[in-house]
């Protein structure tokens, strides 16, 4: 059941460019230069919105991050940006296989078809970041404050600089500061496993599909072809002190352990479970992985708001800023390269037919609402059988 849903409370608006005939041209900033933000400014781009990226890291090269499932409507929006399979897909296989184990080998094998294709955070983020125009994309900003400035949203800067938009897109991810500053009633919450990471350069040149191997309770392990090699997913339980004694931070501080992150003390617990309970051949992989991350799984309350008035524009939250959801679902990417993709299609019929522009921000977050709520709903389900310890 969907949570109930009040329609927006449009700003105060300028008649006079309504009674000219042709709305002012939204100026649009993004705010995180991850897959979703990126797509969100190619696609305003594309539209003819004037659009300005800004990144907190210091740099946009990839800071790691493993495999990403992208279903047919996300791979569509990247085909009208330009971004060919062919370019960020290993294998074009849809076959997902999931296997039983007792004792390290199988005892029973699944065979189903997954609608999409099977990319990286890294591949994606690349063909993404590079078809940015110069001067787009903003490095080292880091937004800390979202106020109203002669009626518009105004950003703030760690650097103390500012910005004013007519629109804020935050995309910036979990630990959101634009869900932190529009929706500060809803926080992560630690679900009490984790999903370590690594990419095996070179290792089982043979996988060509997407495998799941599931051992038992409190244990289960993805990996598939990439690029060179294969990207792993083994997800393992693990108590919050646990994480903070192997990652060097709580897991609602720490959300993403990058590789300079991972300790000697979960790099052996890693190596430990996978030689317990994995067939040879995959818990060798994991062993013999250099570049390893991992990332607390989280949940968080549904959302009820995309959309909030700042003045008289607008500031919305989408992706994982809007509403992080477990792994599992293979929603997180998709989740915001959708509802980035229909957000540009209501500010399009805004800027270009006069559109009223409460009324198309909201005849899009009801929408996409659904389907986030969905979404956050579904992943303690799929992940329930990971509350328990391995026996």
């Amino acid at each position: 059941m969907t949570q109930p849903h009040t329609p927006l409370a449009s700003p105060p608006r300028d008649l006079s460019a309504r009674a000219a005939g042709t709305p002012p041209r939204l100026r649009v900033a993004v705010v995180g230069g991850s897959v979703t933000g990126a797509t969100t400014a190619l696609l305003l781009l594309h539209a003819g919105f004037p659009v300005t990226l800004y990144e907190a890291a210091p740099a946009a090269a990839p800071r790691g991050g493993g495999l990403i499932g992208l279903e047919h409507p996300a791979l569509d929006v990247l085909d009208r940006l330009g971004i060919s399979q062919d370019e960020i897909v290993a294998h074009p296989s849809e076959t997902v296989l999931e296997v039983t184990l007792r004792y390290r080998q199988p005892i029973h094998i699944a065979r189903h078809l997954y609608p999409g294709r099977n990319t990286t955070w890294s591949l994606l983020h690349y063909a993404l970041i590079r078809r940015l125009p110069a001067g787009v994309l903003q490095t080292g900003r880091r937004v800390t404050g979202l106020t109203e400035h002669d009626g518009r949203p105004h950003l703030e800067f760690a650097d103390h600089s500012h910005a004013v938009a007519d629109l804020v897109v935050f995309a910036d991810g979990r630990t959101s500061t634009g869900r932190r500053l529009l929706d500060p009633g809803r926080r992560l919450r630690y679900a009490g496993y984790v999903a370590h990471r690594g990419h095996a350069a070179g290792a089982l040149s043979h996988v060509r599909d997407f495998l799941r191997l599931e051992p038992g309770p409190g244990c289960q392990y993805n990996v598939a072809p990439v690029p060179g090699g294969l990207d792993w997913t083994l997800y393992l339980t693990c108590s919050a002190d646990d994480y903070t004694r192997c990652f060097g931070a709580p897991p609602q501080r720490r959300t993403f352990a990058l590789p300079h992150h991972v300790s000697d003390t979960a790099r052996a617990v890693v190596d430990t479970r996978a030689a317990l309970v994995l067939p040879l051949p995959h818990a060798e992989t994991v062993h013999t992985t250099t570049m390893r991350m991992a990332a607390p799984v989280m949940d968080i309350d549904p959302p009820t708001h995309m959309a909030w008035p700042v003045g008289r524009g607008w500031a919305v939250l989408i992706g994982d800023a809007l509403a992080p959801v477990r792994p599992h679902t293979g929603r997180g990417a998709n989740n915001g390269i959708e509802q980035a993709a229909a957000l540009t299609t209501a500010l399009t019929q805004h800027q270009r037919w006069g559109a009223d522009l409460p009324t198309a921000l909201d005849g899009w977050q009801r929408r996409q609402i659904p389907g986030a709520i969905a979404a956050v709903r579904q992943g303690p389900h799929l992940g329930a059988h990971l509350s328990n310890h391995q026996p």
